[in-house]
């Protein structure tokens, strides 16, 4: 049996867009989330061959999760003026050759605009309570650091790379602009940000126990020696905007395990 459309209304009683009000209020514009109908087998095999399946699942399983948010009449009017300025859409012919260009009814970029924040709150709703315990588990993976890398598969080159820095008598950026065997050449040695696990366990087991500015002896990982010197180390922390972080990462996961089962034989959809 086909679900019923989940009905939110909204006015649409201003333009999308950076420039005052330039159209009178009219009645509320109904936004139905529709379920996704069943995909033809041949339309299937074409949407996936042009890798717009996966997208097409994605979105119809968040547009179903988000469809009963309410929205304030300041995030909804928020949400639609910072897509407008997105979009460059300043005036009302501005915004109806959108509609046009895009085959989009009123109600489909209302839809669009406000999705974002829809998404948010959802997330805020349903995923927050987690986000602290996803946070912990994840912690050692969050932790970002910059650090200056020189590697050649010269031992011998490596030590006196060393010593030249150590002792002042070369700048770590010109010599591995000049010496470096790695992608670091093109940035002068300069690493980062980056999460600190990317790294060799090795090198990031260096990096974690060192101070700002340490200069590191030659370091064997495979046939690499690396001169390391670690720049900056940022701890992360369980802020408001790590809060968010974790909670939308929960949100996405659910989605893809949504559009997995959907992906099932048989599911059709």
């Amino acid at each position: 049996m086909k679900a019923d459309p989940v009905p939110v209304a909204h006015p649409l009683d201003h333009d999308i867009s950076l420039d005052p009000p330039v159209r009178p209020s009219r009645p509320p514009v109904l936004l139905e989330v529709e379920p996704l109908p069943e995909i033809p087998g041949e339309l299937r095999r074409q949407l996936a061959r042009h890798q717009l399946l996966l997208p097409l699942l994605r979105q119809s399983v968040i547009a179903r999760a988000v469809a009963a948010v309410t929205l304030s009449e300041e995030e909804r009017q928020q949400a639609q003026q910072a897509w407008g300025a997105s979009h460059g859409l300043r005036s009302a012919d501005d915004l109806q050759n959108h509609l046009q260009r895009h085959e989009l009814t009123e109600a489909d970029l209302l839809w669009q605009a406000e999705l974002p924040t829809r998404i948010e709150r959802h997330c805020q709703e349903h995923f927050l309570h987690r986000a602290e315990q996803r946070y912990l588990a994840r912690k050692n993976q969050l932790d970002q650091v910059i650090y200056s890398l020189l590697r050649v598969e010269d031992g011998a080159l490596a030590r006196e790379l060393y010593l030249r820095i150590a002792e002042g008598e070369a700048d770590f950026a010109e010599l591995a602009a000049t010496y470096a065997s790695g992608p670091e050449r093109s940035t002068r040695g300069v690493v980062g940000p980056v999460p600190l696990l990317q790294a060799h366990p090795a090198l990031a087991e260096l990096l974690r126990t060192s101070r700002p500015g340490q200069l590191h002896p030659p370091l064997r990982i495979d046939r690499w020696w690396l001169v390391v010197r670690l720049e900056t180390l940022r701890s992360a922390s369980f802020d408001d905007a790590m809060q968010k972080r974790m909670a939308r990462e929960l949100f996405e996961e659910w989605v893809d395990q949504e559009v997995a089962l959907l992906l099932r034989p048989g599911q059709g959809r």
